[in-house]
């Protein structure tokens, strides 16, 4: 891995990717997102792989719920490089601002909360 890879984020970050975390890489796996939250709350992680930012802010998220004991909401993970028509959607469907990273927290099909960049902790998921 090249010295800009580590820091903007490069191929090994999918093979890092943490196990909590399910993938929305169609308007389907959307959907599925969606309909999930009639029966728990979901949050979906938007996260630039490009950017410093979103990428460190991505890891201090993950380190809060590796040392958290309890886990308030399924978690899906979007990669907004690769998918940003879904990005765009989640923003037209829930009236939100595409923000990066964002983390926006859906409860019965609608959004109760929703954070960006230093704002983003897993307080948000209570």
């Amino acid at each position: 891995m090249s010295f800009f890879d580590k820091i903007f984020g490069g191929k090994e970050e999918q093979s890092q990717q943490k196990s909590f975390w399910k993938k929305i890489q169609s308007e389907e796996d959307l959907a599925a997102a969606i309909e999930q939250s009639h029966t728990g709350r979901i949050a979906i992680f938007k996260h630039s792989t490009s950017c410093f930012i979103s990428k460190t802010v991505l890891r201090n998220f993950e380190k809060e719920l590796e040392n958290s004991d309890q886990q308030a909401a399924d978690l899906y993970y979007l990669d907004l490089l690769a998918h940003r028509p879904i990005s765009n959607k989640i923003a037209e469907e829930f009236g939100i601002r595409h923000e990066s990273p964002q983390l926006i927290v859906i409860e019965n099909g609608k959004a109760v909360k929703n954070a960006s960049h230093q704002d983003i902790s897993i307080s948000q998921l209570v």
